[in-house]
């Protein structure tokens, strides 16, 4: 039986979550602080030591820390890299856990949209989102042909690793340049035009979407073309107007995210184009500039959106 905070008595106790990630960090702690302030207790799981044993009480899936009880919900801060095969097992947990009815926040199909931007530019193509023009393809030749039609007409190409963050790996090509070889990412080119921002100096926006609503916003200002906080660019405090809110919250729910960070540029005609949406974001920089406390605001949305509650009964 599941208590409300209100109605519990002595015979209650603290429900627990766990927090994914191999790292825990400023992160990790802000949102155990967080989860604290509502109630409850969190414990750090990494994905490499959980595994499936059908023989377990716990519904064949061993978290380490949840050695009785599966956790009241899951918040998803991080899934570290490995082989094709260990990156599977890891979202098959999340999988799992989902199936078994355990909240999961971002849950792994979520993760999977998101960290495939190849499947992220053709969702938001197909919602109507504005996103630059993306070609994601296994032939060399077909990647050249591509490079070589765009910078004929006056456009540079951005190369992305299809698997990646902080703006790592990115390659701007321009006129006479040709596309990396097969082995530099993976076999697989995406390819991105290049849109150049409006104004003098480079720069773009990060929203945090979180349970479908725009909570806060950041310039990004970079000293060069890729304006991720990771590779120097500063942050600056900037307060959404309703556009640029409405575009990041329909990217993100494009995506399918409990909370993003969606990046946005204005190109210079004017138009705002979502260049990528984030499903496991940092905020570390967003916070530096921000008044409220953003880990709390996405462990108040987990807790009441999904109905996650606090205390349950022993007897």
């Amino acid at each position: 039986m599941r208590w409300s905070l209100l109605s519990a008595s002595n015979n209650a106790v603290r429900r627990r979550i766990a927090i994914v990630t191999d790292d825990p960090g400023w992160h990790g702690a802000r949102l155990k602080r967080a989860f604290a302030a509502r109630g409850f207790d969190a414990t750090y799981v990494a994905l490499d030591r959980c595994n499936f044993d059908l023989t377990h009480a716990t519904r064949g899936i061993v978290l380490p820390g949840f050695d009785t009880a599966l956790p009241a919900g899951v918040f998803v801060r991080g899934v570290a890299a490995g082989t094709l095969e260990q990156v599977v097992l890891r979202l098959d947990i999340l999988h799992a856990l989902r199936e078994i009815g355990v909240p999961v926040y971002n849950d792994a199909r979520a993760i999977e949209r998101s960290v495939d931007k190849a499947m992220t530019s053709f969702l938001l193509h197909r919602a109507g989102v504005p996103t630059p023009p993306t070609w994601a393809c296994e032939s060399q030749a077909h990647a050249r042909a591509v490079l070589m039609r765009e910078t004929a007409a006056g456009h540079d190409v951005v190369v992305k690793p299809l698997f990646g963050s902080q703006g790592k790996g990115l390659l701007r090509l321009k006129t006479g340049m040709d596309v990396p070889p097969a082995d530099a990412y993976g076999r697989v080119w995406y390819l991105q035009r290049f849109v150049p921002c409006a104004g003098d100096t480079y720069h773009d926006w990060r929203v945090l979407v979180v349970g479908g609503r725009a909570e806060a916003a950041m310039v990004r200002r970079g000293t060069d073309w890729i304006n991720n906080v990771a590779q120097g660019a500063r942050c600056e405090p900037h307060a959404p107007d309703a556009t640029l809110a409405r575009i990041a919250e329909d990217a993100a729910n494009a995506v399918g995210m409990d909370y993003a960070g969606v990046d946005v540029l204005l190109d210079r005609s004017g138009a705002l184009q979502v260049l990528e949406v984030n499903g496991i974001p940092a905020w570390k920089g967003l916070q530096s500039v921000s008044p409220g406390d953003i880990a709390q605001r996405l462990v108040d949305d987990f807790v009441t959106r999904r109905s996650v509650h606090p205390l349950e009964a022993t007897a």
